[in-house]
């Protein structure tokens, strides 16, 4: 997979991004997950990602600054439980340095319009962790709205999230 926005390129993850996901997967960025991912999780993350593309044919990832060629997070789309079923969900993790300058935004956009016209998809969903503020402000700036709550189970904690999803218009 490779999209190319305004400003950001995504492209398939390769084993040698890891240290790229290695230094953003920190406990201030990842704090919705409720721990800092340790050198094992994340090499662990990235294996998934790498089985997902070979699965699926798509998965998280790596967004690039067109300018520089600089990693600086993931998005893309994968497959997750949901409601009781498997949804494809456009998941996104960034750098903190590089919040709030609508990178997440931009690349899920692209995300999304990728699973419409190329993937086929007639919905697309973001879990998002109900606390996590930021990441619903980017699932409502895609059009999604709110399906559901339902909790997770991670780590011995239960994490209430919300079912964002919107639907492909026109034909």
């Amino acid at each position: 997979m490779r999209l190319e926005t305004e400003r950001l390129l995504l492209r398939d993850l390769e084993p040698s991004d890891y240290w790229a996901l290695r230094d953003m997967m920190d406990a201030d960025t990842m704090w919705a997950y409720g721990h800092c991912f340790s050198d094992r999780d994340v090499a662990d993350w990235l294996e998934r990602q790498l089985e997902r593309r070979r699965v699926w044919g798509f998965s998280l990832c790596a967004v690039e600054l067109k300018d520089g060629g600089e990693v600086i997070g993931q998005c893309g789309i994968t497959v997750q439980d949901c409601l009781g079923r498997h949804v494809p969900e456009i998941g996104y993790v960034f750098r903190r340095d590089r919040w709030h300058h609508g990178f997440a935004t931009e690349a899920a956009a692209a995300c999304r319009d990728y699973a419409f016209a190329e993937l086929g998809f007639g919905e697309v969903y973001s879990i998002i962790r109900d606390i996590n503020h930021a990441s619903r402000r980017v699932a409502e700036r895609l059009g999604m709205t709110a399906r559901g709550v339902f909790v997770k189970h991670y780590r011995g904690i239960d994490m209430p999230h919300i079912a964002y999803c919107v639907e492909k218009t026109g034909s």
